[in-house]
């Protein structure tokens, strides 16, 4: 990832200086694939959530993937996921109702839900946030 160029937000001035009718405020703008806050973007976490999905461990999904990053980045990304379920799912539900799911894990029934609501997307996370116009993780 040292030849790669992050993508992050911007900052933007609603000036109102000289004769200009704005605000003065600053306001931030993220681009949907970035997860604020994160290194971590989020198609790849999409991609170790889809991986989870289908049976796979965290380690051997992130070694799959051959992610950029320590296998303990993901554990703490996990558990911080698992922490905003409850928002994540509430606001899913407005949505479209949750799927029947043989799944025990509800992160996993959460992923699901997203694959549902966001069916022709392509990263359901980039999907989310540009709807809700939200950070995924908060």
């Amino acid at each position: 990832m040292a030849n790669e160029q992050a993508l992050r937000g911007q900052r933007v001035f609603c000036s109102n200086r000289g004769q200009r009718g704005g605000c003065g405020r600053t306001f931030s703008l993220f681009l949907a694939q970035v997860l604020p806050r994160h290194s971590v973007t989020a198609s790849w976490l999409w991609l170790l959530l889809s991986r989870l999905l289908t049976g796979s461990s965290i380690k051997a999904s992130v070694e799959a993937l051959a992610l950029p990053f320590k296998l303990e980045s993901f554990y703490h990304l996990l558990q911080r996921l698992r922490g905003r379920l409850p928002e994540l799912r509430c606001r899913l539900c407005r949505q479209q109702k949750a799927p029947e799911s043989s799944q025990s894990d509800p992160l996993l029934q959460t992923v699901e839900h997203l694959q549902s609501v966001f069916a022709k997307a392509a990263c359901a996370l980039s999907a989310f946030q540009q709807r809700f116009q939200q950070p995924f993780l908060g």
